[in-house]
C-alpha cells in the first residue's frame, strides 16, 4: 500500500559528497518519523538519522557533523546530504518510514536500499 523509493547512492572518493533522497508514495494520510539506516558487509542495521514531522532531528555519534538529514512534507520526501565521506560510510542504505495509512493505522516501511560506496 505504502512504497518508499531510494534514490542517490553511488561511488565517490573519500572527502566527497553524495546526497540521497526516498520518496513516500501510495495511501498515505500522514507520514511520522523518516529516517536513514545504513548495513555494512558483515555488520548489524544501525541507526543513520531521523527526523521528526515537526522536523527535529538525531543522529549516530559517527555522522554528526558530515551528515544532514531534511525532509519536504509535501512531497513525502526525505533527504540525506553526506559530506566529508569517509571508507567507513560504506554501506548499503535504507530508507525508514512510520506512515498512518488512509485507514489510520500506523505501519513501518523500509525502503529497497541504495549502495553507496566511499573509496579511499
Amino acid at each position: 500500500q505504502v512504497q518508499l523509493v531510494e534514490s542517490g547512492g553511488g561511488l565517490v572518493q573519500a572527502g566527497g559528497s553524495l546526497r540521497l533522497s526516498c520518496a513516500a508514495s501510495g495511501s498515505i494520510f500522514s507520514v511520522n518519523d523518516m529516517a536513514w539506516y545504513r548495513q555494512a558487509p558483515g555488520k548489524q542495521r544501525e541507526l543513520v538519522a531521523r527526523i521528526t514531522s515537526g522536523g527535529n532531528t538525531n543522529y549516530a555519534d559517527s555522522v554528526k557533523g558530515r551528515f544532514t538529514i531534511s525532509r519536504d512534507n509535501a512531497k513525502n520526501t526525505v533527504y540525506l546530504q553526506m559530506n566529508s565521506l569517509k571508507p567507513e560510510d560504506t554501506a548499503v542504505y535504507y530508507c525508514n518510514s512510520k506512515v498512518l495509512i488512509k485507514t489510520l493505522m500506523e505501519y513501518v516501511y523500509w525502503g529497497q536500499g541504495t549502495q553507496v560506496t566511499v573509496s579511499s
